[in-house]
């Protein structure tokens, strides 16, 4: 899309948000459309104060990766992901073999469940860095100690491998969440890949390579802000009981689709299928403001099949 045409569109989006008109994002994989919650009034201003710097940065040089890179970033975090998306594919057609593009809109297209386009950008993503230096990711919305814990390459590979994950394709994801595995060196971006890695092994009735990959994970490692996936995998390890979450769960916000998901998930594959399809409606229909979740899309990838 020409980058006046970008304008144009984000320039309407702007104004129909500001009327407070929310629009649909995405049509869940149930049928559903989505509408993005509107955060409180004070997280707004700041979302939208950093959302002006970034288009301040934008206009004062249109052709630079990494002013492109925030601006769809900072649209995304308002929950206009269509417009990351065209900001993103502008950047894509600005820098084709940028490969944080891809991996920015491959992420936004999980987000709103084009999971072929995301695969496919993800893939494109993966090519690129093959062979280069990994390098540190900076966070958009920084965590309590403002210590980056991701870097390009697990960003590419993690959300390449959600993506085959969420279409059921396990045997692809698993090799991407492998690939994922070699960059998670922190504690916070090893439990989430062991989460996810171990989730695709049972799965795939790998249950002695599931068993493996959770020997490094312990209950005294330093958790940044995983602390969600450090828990479910001490439930998988047997160190703590799955009731213990159910408190967890019931305060709702973003820790009850995670913890949610995690505990349906492993209700199926441990033969509770029933409890397991009751636990993932009961995601969708509770917790429906955290649609953007990873644990929600899963939910609803889980009933979709059915």
């Amino acid at each position: 899309m020409p980058r006046l045409l970008v304008f144009a569109f984000l320039a309407v989006v702007s104004s129909v948000f500001a009327a407070g008109q929310g629009k649909p994002e995405a049509t869940s994989l149930l049928g559903k459309p989505l509408v993005p919650t509107p955060p409180s009034a004070e997280a707004r201003a700041t979302l939208e104060k950093n959302l002006a710097a970034a288009r301040a940065d934008y206009e004062k040089d249109p052709g630079n990766a990494d002013s492109i890179i925030w601006l769809g970033r900072r649209l995304a975090y308002l929950g206009r992901y269509r417009d990351a998306i065209a900001t993103f594919s502008e950047g894509i057609r600005m820098h084709p073999r940028d490969a944080r593009m891809y991996r920015h809109r491959g992420h936004r297209y999980i987000t709103v469940r084009e999971l072929e386009n995301a695969a496919a950008d993800l893939s494109t993503a993966a090519e690129l860095v093959a062979g280069k230096p990994d390098e540190v990711e900076p966070d958009g919305q920084p965590n309590a100690r403002n210590i980056p814990t991701s870097t390009l390459n697990s960003n590419v590979f993690y959300h390449l491998a959600l993506a085959h994950y969420l279409r059921g394709d396990f045997e692809p994801s698993l090799k991407a969440w492998r690939e994922c595995e070699r960059y998670s060196k922190n504690p916070d971006m090893l439990v989430a890949t062991t989460h996810w890695l171990y989730m695709t092994l049972r799965r795939l009735d790998r249950v002695g390579e599931a068993r493996q990959v959770l020997e490094p994970i312990t209950a005294d490692m330093d958790i940044i802000e995983n602390r969600s996936y450090h828990r479910l995998l001490m439930v998988y390890k047997g160190i703590e009981k799955a009731d213990g979450l159910a408190a967890a769960v019931a305060d709702g916000g973003l820790d009850a689709v995670t913890l949610g998901y995690g505990l349906a998930n492993w209700h199926l594959y441990n033969g509770r299928r029933d409890l397991a399809m009751t636990q993932f409606r009961q995601i969708v229909d509770t917790h429906e403001s955290q649609w953007p979740a990873f644990g929600y899309i899963a939910a609803e990838a889980e009933l979709a099949r059915q």
